[in-house]
């Protein structure tokens, strides 16, 4: 990194010699090593992760296309969206901090994706739905092989049966007490993106199986992330007495440009 940063300060010395169709694109992982210098002076997109179930699940849904989303199999949109929920409940769980996972995961769109391809090749394969072999490559494998403590490798496990096993191909079946949440049995991809549209914006505890007093463990953390911004944005005051805070030095600028602003004409006179 420092020698990333050192190429990129030398460019504006070195100007006259970089073409100008030049340009240099850079992504990372929000980190703290990368060089603020490079931020301070190039231009900057980031991509917010979605948060809550609704979100997470309508996204899955916006990568799949139409293609994607046919199957012969009359099994197939209820799993699909049965695991699209699923791999939703392991992301928002890490909000709860350590009553979410012992240990926090970076579960990603990679192992949706090859779940969604096992869960393919296993019903264009079997003539049936074969539980335990979904259960042992999804949830052992694409998901486990990133959970490294055994209680969180038990609560994955439990949480995937919910939606891999053979009452979510029922009408009835429910994946919450409130009954919000289940897997509808649509024939087209936008029936379902408008179905995730209607789903709250708002996540219930009870969703995740959770009593409604773990909640408040995430609007403290939430709280204190806001406090803690707001904080680290507020004028840092010199120790001099002499000297000027941000807020002082604006209002400064601001009367002297006031100023310079010449008198309102009076078209009367």
């Amino acid at each position: 990194m420092p020698k990333l940063e050192e190429i990129v300060n030398n460019f504006n010395q070195d100007s006259g010699s970089i073409h100008e169709d030049f340009r240099l694109y850079l992504t990372s992982m929000p980190v703290k090593y990368f060089p603020v210098s490079i931020l301070q002076n190039g231009l900057k997109l980031t991509t917010e992760p979605p948060r809550g179930i609704r979100a997470n699940v309508k996204r899955s849904y916006n990568d799949l296309t139409e293609e994607t989303f046919k199957h012969a199999r009359p099994e197939w949109n209820r799993l699909l969206f049965g695991l699209c929920f699923f791999h939703a409940i392991v992301q928002e769980r890490r909000k709860f901090g350590p009553i979410g996972w012992n240990i926090v995961y970076q579960f990603n769109d990679s192992d949706l994706e090859t779940s969604i391809t096992m869960l393919r090749n296993f019903l264009n394969e079997f003539e049936f739905v074969p539980w335990e072999s979904l259960s042992f490559v999804t949830g052992d494998i694409n998901y486990g092989g990133r959970v490294t403590d055994d209680f969180d490798r038990l609560l994955l496990l439990c949480t995937l049966k919910k939606y891999y096993n053979p009452e979510i191909l029922e009408e009835g079946y429910r994946f919450s007490e409130s009954g919000i949440y289940y897997a509808p049995h649509l024939t087209s991809i936008f029936q379902y993106r408008e179905f995730i549209e209607k789903l709250p914006s708002d996540d219930p505890p009870e969703v995740f199986g959770m009593h409604e007093n773990s909640n408040l463990l995430f609007k403290l953390k939430e709280s204190s992330s806001i406090i803690s911004i707001i904080l680290d944005i507020q004028p840092r005051v010199s120790g001099k007495s002499d000297a000027k805070s941000s807020d002082e030095i604006i209002l400064d600028l601001v009367a002297e440009l006031q100023g310079m602003v010449p008198e309102l004409i009076d078209p009367k006179e």
